[in-house]
């Protein structure tokens, strides 16, 4: 495919940040990797192309208003515990990824070559207005990374605004600095993989940087009013050690303080890491035990039953001020202006007024937006 077309308009979408090199490639500059490409040829992500003829000086989006599917989740899903409890978020990525981890756990979407796989197709307009249709409080940009699809997911945070839908991205955080700043004045939350806290593990499991990562972290804190969350996905004998898990829970309380949630997961067997065992239980409980121990307010488990570590706990009364079980929430005891019932103590994140009869809950549900031609 040498030109990139919407299916509904046929209009060729060309994207931002590249410049061409003095040798005649051009070089992307969404993300640390910097494909520089011949004409023709698409980057690392697989999805970013560089055009040929008019467009030879263009990047082209190859799965602009293309999806591999939209889905109705729970927030708590993504995994998000403190941007808006219980509410539900239409969920939707594409194809293709700027990583390259070996445990990728969606490896059927983001290492997709296969472009029939994006089946189902929508304008940014169309999506915000299913989600506000649905009774979605915000649209997720996940399954696949959003940075690679960065314009669309950043039209539909327009189109989402417009009729006051928040916008969430879910990613491993590999951008660069002038794109990260474009980006994420579009997006609401976040949740970023932080995937380990040593550059050993994300060079030769992931073939990225750590740096970079933590660059954007920080500058989510420091720069930005995005509300973002952080999961570590814990593989046993990779990234699980005390010692590395004390170090990346003493990081994040000391660049970004104690408020920004940490979710710990389970690892299961999965893509170029099936010879791996599924995390047990007390790794997470370890994990959680030690984040808690270096001054984190909100630590949490997930990919596991566990209702202690799913619940959110007051850090001044400790109270629990949300009770979950999995996705469902049993209890909720924070006003709606986020501060606990019990004490009056302030829980960071964001809130609205909750009705126990209309939380989402556990449920997951497949729609449709459009059928493919």
């Amino acid at each position: 495919m040498n030109a990139v077309a919407d299916a509904q308009s046929g209009d060729i979408y060309v994207g931002r940040w590249a410049h061409l090199l003095g040798d005649g490639r051009l070089q992307c500059d969404l993300c640390p990797r910097e494909c520089r490409l011949h004409e023709g040829q698409r980057g690392a992500c697989f999805v970013r192309q560089r055009g040929e003829g008019a467009h030879s000086n263009d990047i082209l989006l190859t799965t602009y208003g293309r999806s591999s599917g939209f889905c109705v989740d729970p927030i708590e899903k993504k995994p998000l515990n403190q941007f808006y409890p219980g509410t539900s978020v239409l969920s939707f990525g594409t194809a293709g990824c700027n990583l390259a981890c070996k445990f990728c756990q969606n490896w059927d979407i983001s290492k997709s070559r296969d472009f029939d796989r994006l089946a189902d197709q929508a304008s940014p307009e169309a999506i915000a207005s299913a989600a506000r249709e649905l009774g979605c409080r915000s649209v997720a940009f996940t399954y696949n990374d959003p940075v690679i699809f960065a314009e669309y997911a950043m039209d539909v945070a327009d189109a989402c605004h417009a009729v006051d839908v928040k916008t969430v991205a879910v990613t491993a955080g590999y951008i660069s600095p002038e794109p990260r700043r474009d980006f994420y004045a579009k997006m609401d939350a976040a949740n970023v993989d932080l995937k380990a806290f040593t550059e050993d593990f994300y060079f030769k499991l992931t073939g990225a940087h750590l740096a970079p990562v933590l660059d954007t972290l920080a500058y989510l804190k420091h720069e930005t009013n995005v509300w973002f969350e952080i999961t570590t996905l814990l593989i046993p004998g990779r990234n699980d050690s005390t010692e590395e898990l004390e170090a990346l829970c003493r990081w994040v309380e000391k660049e970004l303080g104690p408020d920004v949630p940490l979710h710990f997961t389970a690892f299961h067997p999965d893509w170029k890491m099936t010879d791996i065992a599924a995390t047990p239980p007390a790794t997470l409980t370890r994990a959680r035990e030690i984040g808690i121990a270096s001054g984190l307010h909100y630590v949490y488990t997930g990919n596991v039953h566990d209702s202690e570590g799913g619940s959110t706990f007051c850090p001044h009364c400790g109270n629990a001020v949300v009770v979950r079980d999995w996705y469902r929430i049993l209890n909720h005891r924070i006003t709606d202006d986020g501060h606990c019932r019990e004490c009056g103590g302030a829980i960071a994140g964001c809130y609205q007024p909750f009705d126990m009869k209309t939380a989402f809950g556990p449920r997951r549900i497949p729609v449709r937006l459009a059928t493919a031609r």
